[in-house]
Protein backbone atom coordinates (compact mmCIF):
# COMPACT_ATOMS: atom_id res chain seq x y z
CA UNK A 1 0.00 0.00 0.00
CA UNK A 2 1.58 3.71 -0.85
CA UNK A 3 0.34 5.97 1.71
CA UNK A 4 0.98 9.93 1.40
CA UNK A 5 1.60 11.42 5.07
CA UNK A 6 1.37 15.74 5.62
CA UNK A 7 2.39 15.97 9.26
CA UNK A 8 4.96 19.56 9.89
CA UNK A 9 5.38 18.54 12.87
CA UNK A 10 8.96 16.88 12.19
CA UNK A 11 9.42 14.82 15.08
CA UNK A 12 6.03 13.21 14.38
CA UNK A 13 6.27 12.60 10.99
CA UNK A 14 8.87 11.13 11.34
CA UNK A 15 7.84 8.39 13.83
CA UNK A 16 4.93 8.00 11.90
CA UNK A 17 6.23 7.42 8.83
CA UNK A 18 9.02 4.80 10.35
CA UNK A 19 6.42 3.00 12.00
CA UNK A 20 4.04 2.89 9.16
CA UNK A 21 7.06 1.31 6.93
CA UNK A 22 8.26 -1.09 10.39
CA UNK A 23 5.57 -2.15 11.24
CA UNK A 24 2.77 -2.38 8.78
CA UNK A 25 5.18 -2.56 5.70
CA UNK A 26 3.76 0.33 3.94
CA UNK A 27 5.71 2.52 1.49
CA UNK A 28 5.26 5.99 3.22
CA UNK A 29 5.70 9.61 1.13
CA UNK A 30 5.99 12.15 4.10
CA UNK A 31 5.17 15.87 2.97
CA UNK A 32 5.26 18.95 6.02
CA UNK A 33 3.47 21.49 3.58
CA UNK A 34 0.32 22.21 2.95
CA UNK A 35 0.78 23.76 -0.66
CA UNK A 36 2.60 20.47 -1.68
CA UNK A 37 -0.52 17.89 -0.77
CA UNK A 38 -3.24 18.50 -3.64
CA UNK A 39 -0.62 18.01 -6.55
CA UNK A 40 0.91 15.06 -4.84
CA UNK A 41 -2.48 13.55 -4.31
CA UNK A 42 -3.63 14.24 -8.05
CA UNK A 43 0.23 13.62 -9.23
CA UNK A 44 0.55 10.19 -8.32
CA UNK A 45 -1.48 6.90 -6.78
CA UNK A 46 -1.75 6.62 -3.57
CA UNK A 47 -4.02 4.24 -2.04
CA UNK A 48 -4.34 6.13 1.04
CA UNK A 49 -3.57 10.04 2.26
CA UNK A 50 -3.16 10.61 6.17
CA UNK A 51 -3.74 14.32 6.74
CA UNK A 52 -2.93 16.37 9.30
CA UNK A 53 -5.62 18.93 9.87
CA UNK A 54 -3.22 22.35 10.87
CA UNK A 55 -0.54 22.40 7.66
CA UNK A 56 1.18 25.35 6.87
CA UNK A 57 0.08 26.94 3.74
CA UNK A 58 -3.08 24.85 2.78
CA UNK A 59 -5.08 23.11 5.87
CA UNK A 60 -5.95 19.60 5.48
CA UNK A 61 -9.07 20.08 5.65
CA UNK A 62 -9.49 22.54 2.85
CA UNK A 63 -7.24 19.83 0.51
CA UNK A 64 -10.03 17.38 1.73
CA UNK A 65 -12.55 19.45 0.30
CA UNK A 66 -10.96 20.01 -3.25
CA UNK A 67 -9.61 16.87 -3.34
CA UNK A 68 -13.42 15.52 -3.05
CA UNK A 69 -14.61 18.15 -5.06
CA UNK A 70 -12.63 17.10 -7.67
CA UNK A 71 -13.99 13.27 -7.36
CA UNK A 72 -10.77 11.53 -5.73
CA UNK A 73 -11.99 8.48 -4.22
CA UNK A 74 -8.94 7.69 -2.41
CA UNK A 75 -9.09 7.06 1.18
CA UNK A 76 -8.52 9.97 3.82
CA UNK A 77 -7.83 9.85 7.34
CA UNK A 78 -7.67 12.78 8.95
CA UNK A 79 -5.38 13.99 12.01
CA UNK A 80 -6.14 16.58 14.88
CA UNK A 81 -6.16 17.64 17.90
CA UNK A 82 -9.51 18.97 17.48
CA UNK A 83 -11.98 17.06 19.63
CA UNK A 84 -14.96 18.62 19.89
CA UNK A 85 -17.47 17.19 18.13
CA UNK A 86 -18.45 19.93 15.59
CA UNK A 87 -14.84 19.60 14.61
CA UNK A 88 -15.12 15.86 14.14
CA UNK A 89 -18.54 16.63 11.76
CA UNK A 90 -16.50 19.28 9.63
CA UNK A 91 -13.57 17.25 9.01
CA UNK A 92 -16.08 14.13 7.89
CA UNK A 93 -18.10 16.36 5.65
CA UNK A 94 -15.21 17.54 4.10
CA UNK A 95 -14.74 14.08 2.56
CA UNK A 96 -12.44 12.41 5.26
CA UNK A 97 -13.30 8.67 5.68
CA UNK A 98 -11.67 8.83 9.13
CA UNK A 99 -10.66 11.05 11.93
CA UNK A 100 -7.85 10.43 14.72
CA UNK A 101 -7.47 12.82 17.59
CA UNK A 102 -4.35 13.22 18.65
CA UNK A 103 -2.03 11.78 20.72
CA UNK A 104 -3.17 8.52 19.34
CA UNK A 105 -1.18 5.48 19.90
CA UNK A 106 0.14 3.55 16.00
CA UNK A 107 -1.32 0.81 16.54
CA UNK A 108 -4.73 2.40 16.60
CA UNK A 109 -3.61 4.19 13.27
CA UNK A 110 -2.60 0.69 12.01
CA UNK A 111 -5.92 -0.96 13.00
CA UNK A 112 -7.96 2.14 11.12
CA UNK A 113 -5.91 1.62 7.81
CA UNK A 114 -6.46 -2.02 8.03
CA UNK A 115 -10.23 -1.45 8.60
CA UNK A 116 -10.62 1.14 5.34
CA UNK A 117 -8.84 -1.28 3.49
CA UNK A 118 -11.28 -3.78 4.09
CA UNK A 119 -14.26 -1.54 3.47
CA UNK A 120 -12.50 0.72 0.66
CA UNK A 121 -10.15 -1.63 -1.48
CA UNK A 122 -11.45 -4.49 -3.32
CA UNK A 123 -9.54 -4.51 -6.42
CA UNK A 124 -10.26 -1.57 -8.83
CA UNK A 125 -10.56 -1.90 -12.86
CA UNK A 126 -8.48 0.93 -14.35
CA UNK A 127 -10.88 2.80 -16.31
CA UNK A 128 -9.24 3.07 -19.69
CA UNK A 129 -10.62 5.20 -22.65
CA UNK A 130 -9.21 5.04 -26.16
CA UNK A 131 -9.70 7.87 -28.20
CA UNK A 132 -8.55 7.18 -32.01
CA UNK A 133 -4.56 6.34 -30.90
CA UNK A 134 -4.50 8.02 -27.64
CA UNK A 135 -5.08 5.71 -24.59
CA UNK A 136 -6.33 7.93 -21.54
CA UNK A 137 -6.12 5.33 -18.04
CA UNK A 138 -8.51 7.83 -15.78
CA UNK A 139 -7.41 5.49 -12.72
CA UNK A 140 -3.79 6.09 -13.16
CA UNK A 141 -3.63 9.71 -14.45
CA UNK A 142 -1.95 8.60 -17.63
CA UNK A 143 -1.89 9.57 -21.81
CA UNK A 144 -0.01 7.31 -24.05
CA UNK A 145 -0.16 7.24 -28.10
CA UNK A 146 1.51 4.21 -29.28
CA UNK A 147 2.62 3.26 -25.79
CA UNK A 148 4.20 6.31 -25.52
CA UNK A 149 3.10 8.68 -22.68
CA UNK A 150 1.80 12.57 -23.24
CA UNK A 151 3.12 14.64 -20.50
CA UNK A 152 0.19 16.58 -19.13
CA UNK A 153 0.07 19.20 -16.68
CA UNK A 154 -2.35 18.14 -13.85
CA UNK A 155 -4.86 20.87 -15.16
CA UNK A 156 -4.61 19.36 -18.30
CA UNK A 157 -5.29 16.21 -17.50
CA UNK A 158 -8.39 17.25 -14.97
CA UNK A 159 -9.58 19.38 -18.33
CA UNK A 160 -9.54 15.92 -20.30
CA UNK A 161 -11.17 13.89 -17.58
CA UNK A 162 -13.43 16.00 -16.94
CA UNK A 163 -14.01 16.60 -20.84
CA UNK A 164 -14.16 12.64 -21.42
CA UNK A 165 -16.43 11.89 -18.78
CA UNK A 166 -18.91 14.38 -20.01
CA UNK A 167 -18.43 13.55 -23.71
CA UNK A 168 -20.99 15.45 -26.15
CA UNK A 169 -21.96 17.49 -23.53
CA UNK A 170 -21.33 21.17 -24.23
CA UNK A 171 -18.99 22.67 -20.75
CA UNK A 172 -19.91 25.60 -20.34
CA UNK A 173 -16.34 28.12 -18.90
CA UNK A 174 -17.69 28.66 -15.25
CA UNK A 175 -18.09 25.29 -14.68
CA UNK A 176 -14.75 23.93 -16.17
CA UNK A 177 -13.33 27.06 -14.04
CA UNK A 178 -15.36 25.83 -11.11
CA UNK A 179 -14.73 21.97 -11.05
CA UNK A 180 -10.85 22.72 -12.21
CA UNK A 181 -9.88 25.93 -10.42
CA UNK A 182 -12.45 26.84 -8.02
CA UNK A 183 -14.05 30.32 -7.44
CA UNK A 184 -11.97 30.77 -4.87
CA UNK A 185 -8.49 30.67 -7.25
CA UNK A 186 -6.29 34.05 -8.34
CA UNK A 187 -6.77 32.37 -12.17
CA UNK A 188 -8.70 33.98 -15.08
CA UNK A 189 -11.26 32.63 -17.81
CA UNK A 190 -8.53 33.61 -20.04
CA UNK A 191 -6.89 30.77 -18.20
CA UNK A 192 -9.31 28.04 -19.44
CA UNK A 193 -8.56 28.99 -22.93
CA UNK A 194 -5.02 28.51 -22.49
CA UNK A 195 -5.11 25.32 -20.45
CA UNK A 196 -7.41 24.24 -23.99
CA UNK A 197 -4.52 25.42 -25.97
CA UNK A 198 -2.18 23.78 -24.49
CA UNK A 199 -3.96 20.41 -24.83
CA UNK A 200 -5.29 20.62 -27.85
CA UNK A 201 -1.63 20.96 -28.98
CA UNK A 202 -0.42 18.42 -27.18
CA UNK A 203 -3.01 16.11 -28.55
CA UNK A 204 -2.61 17.05 -31.71
CA UNK A 205 1.26 16.62 -31.30
CA UNK A 206 1.04 12.83 -30.65
CA UNK A 207 -1.62 12.62 -33.46
CA UNK A 208 -5.06 12.93 -32.66
CA UNK A 209 -7.42 15.53 -34.76
CA UNK A 210 -9.26 17.86 -32.61
CA UNK A 211 -11.78 16.62 -31.06
CA UNK A 212 -11.91 19.06 -28.28
CA UNK A 213 -14.69 21.87 -29.87
CA UNK A 214 -14.89 25.65 -28.78
CA UNK A 215 -18.80 26.56 -28.54
CA UNK A 216 -18.85 30.22 -29.13
CA UNK A 217 -19.83 32.09 -26.54
CA UNK A 218 -19.94 29.17 -24.01
CA UNK A 219 -17.87 27.33 -23.46
CA UNK A 220 -16.43 23.58 -24.77
CA UNK A 221 -17.07 20.12 -25.45
CA UNK A 222 -15.46 16.91 -26.76
CA UNK A 223 -16.77 14.90 -29.46
CA UNK A 224 -15.28 11.41 -29.62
Amino acid sequence: MNILLAEDDLVLGELIAHLLKKKGGYKVEWLTQGDDVYDYAIESHYDLLILDWMLPGEEGVSICTRLRKEGYSGAIIMLTARDALQDRIIGLDAGADDYLIKPFEIDELLARIRALTRRNYAPIQEQIVQIQNITVNLTNRTVSSKEKEILLTPREFQLLDLLIRNKGQVLSRDVIYDRIWGYDSDATMKTIDATVKLLRKKLHEAGQRDIIQSIRGVGYKLEI
